[in-house]
């Protein structure tokens, strides 16, 4: 399966234009036969945590999930995506999305660890875990940007099957070490395919690292970007995990019950 990973600039509340970006970037994903465009942390609105909360109306958020699906629809491509959700209680979350080429849901996912001062301050922190669905032959999950920095969400997903993790993110600039050394860690040690898309430029003052990547199930690195805009690709096997899996059997060789006496 060819993966396609978006790395770009989001112009912050300016719906069109990012949805503009965001369908150009899937018409010319398709076009190369990917079968599933990833795209960055709420790029569809930018990423402003406190601008978002002080000044993006909920109630438009039905009509930019259908934007997308039709965007993923009129291309005949899957698209993951990043938004705001507002729960019935009024708690705001950050949320990823799978839609296959129909624009039908697969899976969704509540950002579960917030980074920041600004993250805290607007959204909530969900507590599910990853979930994980069968897509186009690949046992598949999500979690989103600073999640995957923990060793325990990624082995959660792994633990409930995934294959594939697709990770939406926003890294700033000065954080060189995650995608390039801490994706690679995870990717190798709970043994699946990692996706890691994130954001370049600056918004809102926030200079983006750019440097999107994606990690094979062996730690390899499959696919990485520089810190400009651009559409990154990779071909995945649908056996590579299990291959990685059989290999070295970490999943399987696991002592769960021995690491709670341990108090971890």
């Amino acid at each position: 399966m060819l993966l396609a990973l978006m790395q770009a600039n989001a112009r912050v509340l300016d719906v069109g234009a990012n949805c503009a970006a965001l369908d150009a970037a899937a018409g010319a994903a398709a076009a190369e036969g990917a079968a599933v465009l990833l795209t960055p942390e709420l790029f569809p609105v930018g990423y402003a945590p406190l601008r978002l909360r002080a000044e993006l109306d909920p109630a438009g958020l039905p009509a930019i999930r259908e934007t997308l699906s039709g965007i993923a629809r009129r291309h005949g491509i899957a698209l993951v995506y990043s938004l705001p959700s507002v729960t019935d209680g009024g708690r705001w979350h950050i949320t990823s999305t799978l839609v296959d080429a129909t624009g039908a849901e697969l899976l969704n996912y509540a950002k579960v660890h917030l980074f920041g001062d600004e993250e805290r301050a607007a959204f909530s922190p969900a507590k599910a875990g990853p979930a994980v669905v069968d897509f186009n032959g690949f046992r598949t999950s999500m979690v989103i940007c600073y999640d995957v920095e923990f060793p325990e969400t990624v082995r959660a997903a792994a633990l409930g099957g995934a294959e594939l993790l697709l990770v939406p993110t926003a890294l700033a600039h000065g954080f060189e070490s995650v995608p390039q050394v801490l994706l690679r860690a995870r990717a190798l040690e709970s043994q699946l395919t990692i996706a890691y898309a994130n954001h370049s430029g600056i918004e809102e003052d926030c200079e983006f690292l750019g440097g999107s990547v994606i990690a094979g199930p062996d730690g390899s690195v499959l696919a990485t970007a520089g810190p400009g805009a651009g559409i990154l690709y990779a071909e995945v096997a649908t056996d590579a995990a299990r291959k990685a899996r059989d290999l070295v059997p970490y999943l399987r060789e696991r002592r769960p019950e021995l690491y709670r006496s341990w108090g971890v």
